[in-house]
């Protein structure tokens, strides 16, 4: 056998487990402190060595069970507790959402005009020669992709109005 190997093993066999102590400590000021060693003040108290301890600062280091919310007054418990908005509530934010959309709608549609106009007037800025070289196409493909993008928006909105109630 390897007799760096032994060494190894025989290191480890005779050095003493690491063991620490985990201690809570409450200060004058009700202040609460985890730590490995015992404070010089009193109210320290050693945790058992199955407790749960977490490093999370203001925490108590063991588990909670998540706080169950009451639902709010004119709404009822849905699955699992999680409160659900009753159905004049549900209405009024459907015709906001709908609003909304049809807003930003027109908006892009106004948008994507402009971008068509801004690239019909750049494409006949240029003299005949300079349309079809390759310079021509690099300088016209923002305007291209800004008009673009905006058929993109214009679709996705009617996309999800259409998906609306």
């Amino acid at each position: 056998m390897n007799p760096r190997l032994l060494l190894l093993l025989a290191a480890l066999c005779c050095s003493p487990l690491a063991r620490a102590d985990i201690f809570k400590c409450v200060d004058e000021a009700g202040h609460v402190t985890y730590t490995n060693s015992r404070g010089p003040g009193k109210g320290c108290t050693t945790l058992a060595r199955d407790q749960a301890v977490s490093s999370v600062p203001g925490g108590s280091g063991l588990a909670r069970p998540a706080p169950v919310l009451a639902p709010q007054s004119g709404a009822s418990a849905g699955a699992a507790g999680f409160p659900r908005v009753d159905s004049g509530t549900q209405k009024a934010r459907d015709g906001d959402r709908r609003r909304i959309l049809d807003q930003e709608l027109s908006t892009e549609q106004r948008s994507l005009d402009a971008a068509r106009r801004e690239l019909d007037e750049q494409a006949s800025a240029r003299n005949g020669a300079d349309r079809n070289s390759a310079r021509a196409a690099e300088r016209l493909q923002p305007f291209r992709d800004k008009v673009q993008l905006h058929e993109r928006n214009i679709e996705a909105l009617r996309r999800e109005i259409s998906n609306l109630r």
